[in-house]
């Protein structure tokens, strides 16, 4: 009897005319790769035969079928782009393409036809051209499946979870509230233990201010908000640690022993996991009723076509997708 693929993933090739479709194709070509199951990548036929035919690479995947392969590797599934598709030139017209690649993922999940999501990058303001409010995946991915999303990104042992996500850096201090830091917290313990397998998770937690608030005179939102709630998490049996100075909070003697930062907004805690581990690092996204991963850089409309994007963080997305649900079943 041959053996069911240990998982099958579902993958948004995101903006066609980005390097989504060289990622997928050079990967797919990397004789190092070994697919942790079936993966159905999700795109248009022609953007993808047209990209390989530049890029010099194979084409050849079968159609997805409806119910899962019996043999890892990839497949694919045809979801046609409206307008014509050239690498690196934008088109709003082809906005509703990308979302409807999300909804066949997101709503393919929920129903159990995939174990997970992978995402490659998309073009937040080719959407917002077209007419579309959009902040991000992880937004638009909670709107669709429900839950309280809790972005995180991982590169290698380090893992950096967001408290508040895509927001002008003027409205974080008010988006810090007692009820939404106890939410990321549970989330994110919970996360470390089902998901990445941490019996007792230890949360290193920044402050807001320079020096996380320097007793009161650079900021009060630690003595006011951010103190309290993680009392209160101790007392729970939640780890969470601080609120410590952002600053020297990633430093090894810091981090060491830890399994997770909590920042309290993006470019606080992002710049530092993109230094440490850009192009092999992953972003997890918390919270959902499904698990979503996904790369750690965006379209890279000049790399386009040119056969010199990178796939490392694409081919760490899905194997942590895999990982994942492979322990989630166990």
């Amino acid at each position: 009897m041959t053996p069911v693929a240990s998982v099958r993933l579902v993958v948004s090739s995101g903006e066609p005319a980005g390097i989504g479709p060289d990622l997928l194709l050079s990967l797919a070509a990397d004789p190092t790769f070994t697919p942790p199951g079936e993966l159905v990548v999700l795109g248009d036929r022609d953007v993808f035969a047209a990209r390989a035919d530049s890029l010099g690479l194979p084409f050849d995947w079968a159609p997805a079928g409806e119910s899962p392969s019996t043999e890892p590797g990839f497949r694919f599934q045809h979801l046609p782009a409206p307008r014509p598709v050239t690498a690196g030139r934008l088109d709003p017209g082809n906005a509703r393409h990308v979302l409807a690649m999300l909804d066949h993922a997101a709503d393919g999940c929920r129903d159990g036809r995939y174990a997970a999501m992978v995402t490659a990058p998309l073009h937040k303001g080719v959407i917002n051209d077209a007419g579309i409010p959009f902040t991000g995946h992880t937004e638009y991915l909670a709107q669709r499946v429900g839950g309280t999303p809790v972005m995180m990104l991982v590169a290698d042992t380090l893992r950096v979870a967001l408290a508040t996500t895509h927001l002008p850096l003027a409205k974080v201090p008010g988006a810090i509230t007692g009820e939404g830091l106890t939410t990321v917290l549970e989330t994110l313990h919970a996360a470390l233990v089902d998901w990445l397998g941490k019996p007792q998770p230890r949360i290193l937690v920044a402050g807001l201010n320079p020096h996380a608030g320097e007793s009161g005179h650079l900021g009060d939102e630690e003595i006011r908000v951010i103190g309290p709630t993680l009392e209160a998490m101790r007392e729970r049996g939640i780890q969470a640690i601080g609120p410590l100075p952002a600053d020297t909070l990633f430093t090894p003697r810091h981090l060491d022993g830890a399994d997770a930062v909590l920042a309290m907004y993006h470019d606080q805690g992002l710049p530092v996991l993109k230094y440490a581990g850009f192009g092999r690092a992953v972003n997890v996204t918390l919270g959902l009723p499904i698990v979503r991963t996904s790369v750690d850089h965006g379209t890279a409309l000049d790399l386009a076509g040119t056969g010199r994007a990178e796939h490392g963080s694409l081919a760490a997305a899905i194997a942590l997708a895999a990982e994942i649900t492979q322990r989630a079943a166990a």
